[in-house]
């Protein structure tokens, strides 16, 4: 196929980019640079001519082929992919390096990756218009055409420079595992041997991209490119950035959210051995040292006077009990269709159940965190970047600058989930202000502490959930009801604009609203309370990580009222969802959906399906439970099936399915609580996490599929625990609905 290059799929690979990628600039007095490759200074006088076979000896190190702002080669014969999305974990290095790799016929070993700059106009997400970042489980879905083009346009180039060099047709020459060769003549050379000639080539209009079946890379296992540095220590994180003078911060929050300091005596602070300074911000009192423990007993010795007068005050119970009040009338309508009011009036039967979801911390292994220092022009920041546009736009405000005088340095990130594509920029705008604050006489590095992290909101919105359904006389589902009361992440954000319509928070709404079953009267309508101030967050799959529950919980329940298969109810209702029903078929199968479960004396066993779809992806997962006398729960399997497009990397879609089930599990035990505002929850011993012996036996399978790519590192979260919770339901005619689960309730 021919895929012509054009600035809406390609970035940077525009038309006036295009044509300027291959030609030379020469600084005086500073480095040679080219669009198409770089040269440290001086070295442009000691090119040798070019001739056959000739051009870019001797030149090892010193030449860089640059066809795009994807991919560099080296005279080294290294290719960098440059990747636009935030690794935090979940693969993306890898992902995006394959694709270009793929395109470019290059050795695997060969490819390393970099984090991009911050620059929207070469590295804006496809998906979200004229801005970079990550999320949405968009880097491999977003960025497959473009890297595929950018993979292959560094491979004409190279073929184009080989054609020229050997005097042959282009079209006699391969490219395989790093090497370019032309069999009749056997020449052949290196990618960091053309790298030279080849930044001289046109960058192609028009390049032909790979059929499926001539993959070598994608499909295929790879060794992940973050893996060695990760285990040897090399890997760069926040916490590992040391500037010359930096100083550690660390701050004093105030216990309730709208809280503001009223006054605060710094005496016993700066008595505290490393403590150099203590500074008011916005947010609270920072307090400035020359390490991070220092920092942290300076802070422990501040006293701080605190002003709630303007605090919010309730508690998780209160807050829930309005909801459950505010359920009791309608919402705004999300999703119409058919007549629900006339199919409930004559209805045979009518089920109805309630759900309710705590607020929830993302509780990343690396807690936030940056690094911002000033400088003659302007600022510059290290962190785990996963938000670049709206962070760089809003620490610039904060600081007085442009947004382009704010250099930001993408490092690795010890998780996410969600946290650090903050919509508020919360931590980095109060690093900006410790720095602007202590007139940027030094670089500051801010540590949050779990207990900063746990405590500093941002959540998974609490919601409540009611639904019904009605079953005619012919014993069909005939009718849906479903109402959520939560607080809205967009309203009041970027987003809004976009992402807000008629007063609906499309995430509060999706998994809900989108329920893709063949129900013809269905009404899903919102309430959003505008009065709870309690920050919030999307969190690792977002709105489905509360919908797909309660959809999927609720719908065994109708099934059981019908006396239908779980499995077989749903299959009858996706006719018009093939994929749904592909992944609900294959995972039901491979589960040995129906066979009996054996169970020893005294145990409870029961298996619990549920199928959702979240970023154009689709997930089946088939729970086993054991429940014992004392209400234990014991996940012992789940079977997982995924379609997700192309599988780039087979075995990362595996981990991320894995990690994400591993990830739904915590939320079995886990809940943020409020207690007259306060939030009660400090560090893991409240807010546990799942341990590696509580973690099930997982199956993972993969439907082929020729399709593009779209994302796993959410999808596998959603369908989780209401698999579970169906599975408990199977195992002990008992429903749990709400979380965290109370398996008190499961005694006997």
């Amino acid at each position: 196929m021919n895929a012509k290059l054009n600035p809406s799929v390609a970035g940077d690979l525009s038309a006036a980019a295009l044509q300027n990628v291959s030609r030379r600039r020469f600084l005086q007095g500073g480095a040679a640079l080219t669009l198409g490759f770089v040269l440290p200074a001086g070295a442009a006088d000691k090119l040798p001519a070019a001739g056959p076979g000739k051009a870019g000896e001797g030149l090892a190190a010193a030449v860089h082929f640059e066809p795009n702002a994807f991919l560099r080669i080296g005279a080294d014969n290294s290719v960098t992919v440059i990747s636009k999305h935030l690794e935090m974990g979940q693969g993306t290095y890898t992902g995006l390096a394959t694709i270009v790799a793929e395109e470019l016929d290059a050795d695997w070993k060969q490819v390393r990756v970099e984090g991009a700059p911050a620059d929207a106009k070469r590295y804006n997400n496809l998906f979200w218009g004229p801005t970079q970042g990550t999320g949405g489980s968009t880097a491999m879905a977003n960025s497959w055409e473009q890297l595929r083009k950018a993979g292959a346009a560094g491979r004409a180039m190279l073929v184009s420079a080989a054609a020229k060099r050997w005097k042959v047709a282009a079209g006699e020459i391969v490219v395989s595992n790093g090497i370019v060769s032309h069999a009749t003549s056997g020449r052949k050379a290196s990618f960091g041997e053309l790298a030279h000639d080849a930044a001289n080539e046109a960058v192609p209009a028009e390049v032909k991209l790979k059929d499926p079946k001539d993959f070598k890379l994608v499909g295929k296992r790879a060794n992940r490119k973050d893996s060695a540095a990760k285990t040897d220590g090399t890997a760069k994180f926040t916490q590992d950035v040391l500037l010359p003078g930096m100083l550690v911060a660390v701050v004093a929050h105030p216990p309730q959210f709208g809280a503001k300091v009223k006054s605060f005596d710094a005496g016993r602070a700066r008595q505290v051995k490393g403590v150099v300074d203590v500074v008011q911000i916005p947010q609270g009192v920072a307090v400035l040292a020359k390490d991070t423990w220092s920092a942290k007993k300076g802070r422990d010795a501040l006293s701080v006077v605190w002003d709630d007068s303007a605090a919010f005050k309730l508690g998780s119970e209160e807050i829930l009990a309005r909801y459950k009040e505010m359920a009791k009338s309608p919402g705004k309508v999300a999703k119409q269709s058919g007549d629900t009011a006339t199919a409930f009036a004559g209805a045979a039967k009518v089920i109805k159940a309630s759900y309710d979801f705590p607020y929830l911390a993302h509780a990343a292994m690396e807690p936030m965190n940056c690094v911002i220092k000033l400088d003659a022009d302007g600022a510059e920041v290290w962190n785990g970047e996963q938000f670049q546009t709206i962070d760089q736009a809003v620490v610039a405000k904060v600081l007085g600058l442009r947004p382009e005088q704010v250099r930001l340095n993408m490092l690795y990130a010890g998780g996410s989930f969600g946290r650090r594509a903050s919509k508020d920029v919360d931590y980095l705008v109060e690093a900006a202000y410790i720095v602007k604050a202590i007139d940027g006489r030094a670089p500051v590095k801010l540590v949050w502490l779990r207990e900063d992290d746990m405590r500093g909101g941002y959540y998974r919105p609490l919601f409540h959930h009611a639904l019904e359904a009605a079953i005619d006389g012919n014993g069909k589902l005939a009718g849906w009801k479903h109402r959520l009361v939560g607080q809205s992440i967009l309203i009041g954000s970027p987003f809004e604009a976009f992402l807000v319509k008629d007063g609906i928070d499309g995430v509060s709404v999706e998994g809900a609203s989108n329920l893709p079953y063949a129900i013809p009267n269905l009404t899903v309508d919102l309430h959003t309370p505008i009065d709870i101030p309690v920050p919030v967050l999307w969190w690792r799959s977002v709105g489905s990580s509360h919908t797909a529950f309660s959809t999927e919980a609720f719908f065994d329940e109708v099934a059981a009222a019908m006396g239908k298969d779980p499995v077989a109810l749903r299959l009858e209702l996706l006719d018009k969802h093939p994929r749904h029903a592909g992944v609900l078929k294959l995972a039901a199968e491979r589960a040995a959906w129906g066979t009996p479960l054996k169970a020893k004396a005294g145990e409870r066993r029961g298996r619990g399906v549920a199928v959702h779809e979240s970023f154009n992806s689709y997930v089946a997962h088939v729970a086993e439970v054991t429940v014992a006398k004392d209400g234990t729960v014991k996940v012992d399997r789940i079977v997982s099936a995924v379609d997700c497009g192309t599988a780039i990397n087979p075995d990362n879609i595996r981990s991320q399915i894995e990690g994400g089930i591993g990830f739904g599990l915590g939320a079995m035990t886990q809940a943020i609580t409020l207690k007259e505002g306060r939030v009660e929850q400090g560090n893991f011993d409240g807010f546990p996490l799942l341990r590696i012996g509580e973690m099930p036996k997982v199956e993972v399978h993969i439907v082929p599929s020729t399709a593009a790519p779209t994302g796993v590192g959410e999808p596998g979260v959603p369908p989780v625990l209401p698999a579970v919770a169906n599975a408990i339901a199977a195992a002990t005619g008992k429903r749990l609905r709400n979380l965290p689960f109370n398996t008190n309730e499961l005694a006997v």
